[in-house]
């Protein structure tokens, strides 16, 4: 017998015997337990994926795979059941992210760093906006994802580690800890920046914007990463690139980095000329819907612009250059000390 060799026919009738025979019969029968990982979806229902494979091998190959046998994961049940088009969701709802931990934040800052119950009208509001989010994908989103009780539960995870909380804190994450301090240290800030994500998703104005992966130590936003696609969305913005260019060349002046002074047409001739990046200096929590302006942007190499967003705060222009004349100062400076005679 063939791991994996199941046809959808094969699955169509596992789904019907657990319809039959209920989800605990079913489970019982074939020895597997509730399934901690993935579901398949059909029909508006939900299914034990790792069962319903395994039995599925029954109408195919004439035997049912034991538990032992496979997995629920991504390398087998789910894998399998997906390649043959159905629908698998997550069982477990998806780690809390940046965007949403800095809505929670600043509810509970309003409400005094104290807990809020579920049904709370402000959860239950912020519970629907969560759902909005465009950040998990669908296959990741359960029957609970984000529910009041999920939300309230992350307003104890961080009002519990509040610096006056007195009691025992609940197992939250360091994310939480991180964004509640960014809150306790710049709290009028953070609150705008929440007010932003409010507003792109009310507004609809993140749902057009394209996913990007994240990368290790690549554009550390602490606003989220919602305002951040904005922000790259804004610098990638082919029409307002090129009138900032234009404008710079009407003025006679130089393409050249603000930063470091790299010019792309001294380097390569023919091939970089007209050619520059532009930065978005405004601060993200401040970048609100309006009209971006020519002197909202700066010219910027790759190399700079890539330093500027490594991580938050990020500098402006003149302070990056600022760094890096420093950095050729103490260069110049320990190469004098090596040439003088001993």
């Amino acid at each position: 017998m063939r791991k994996g060799a199941i046809s959808r026919d094969g699955v169509l009738k596992a789904v019907a015997e657990y319809d039959e025979l209920g989800r605990e019969g079913f489970l019982s029968k074939y020895g597997y337990k509730p399934a901690t990982g993935y579901l398949l979806v059909h029909e508006e229902r939900t299914y034990d994926s790792k069962a319903i494979a395994g039995v599925a091998h029954n109408f195919d190959q004439g035997r049912v795979l034991r538990p032992d046998e496979l997995s629920g994961g991504r390398s087998h049940a789910a894998r399998w059941l997906a390649g043959l088009g159905f629908v698998i969701r997550s069982s477990r709802s998806p780690d809390w992210t940046r965007d949403e931990i800095i809505l929670a934040c600043d509810l509970a800052m309003a409400n005094g760093w104290k807990r809020l119950e579920f049904d709370d009208p402000r959860v239950i509001e912020l519970s629907a906006l969560l759902q909005t989010m465009p950040i998990h994908p669908e296959g990741l989103r359960n029957e609970l994802f984000r529910s009041p009780n999920g939300v309230a539960r992350k307003t104890v995870d961080i009002t519990s580690r509040h610096p006056d909380y007195r009691g025992k804190p609940t197992n939250g994450n360091a994310l939480d800890i991180e964004v509640m301090n960014d809150f306790l240290v710049r709290p009028a800030e953070m609150a705008e920046v929440a007010q932003r994500i409010r507003h792109g998703l009310t507004s609809g104005d993140f749902q057009d914007l394209l996913p990007e992966a994240e990368e290790e130590d690549d554009y550390g936003a602490p606003e989220g990463r919602l305002l951040l696609r904005r922000h790259r969305s804004r610098e990638r913005n082919k029409a307002l690139r090129r009138k900032k260019i234009d404008a710079v060349s009407r003025q006679g002046r130089q393409l050249a980095c603000e930063a470091c002074g790299f010019d792309f047409e001294q380097v390569y001739g023919d091939r970089g000329s007209g050619y520059i990046e532009c930065h978005h200096i405004v601060p993200l929590h401040e970048a609100g819907e309006g009209r971006t302006k020519l002197n909202d942007l700066a010219l910027i190499c790759a190399n700079c612009h890539r330093m500027i967003h490594r991580r938050a705060p990020w500098p402006t222009p003149g302070e990056l250059r600022a760094s890096i004349e420093q950095k050729h100062a103490a260069d110049r400076r320990a190469a004098e000390a090596l040439a003088r005679p001993a």
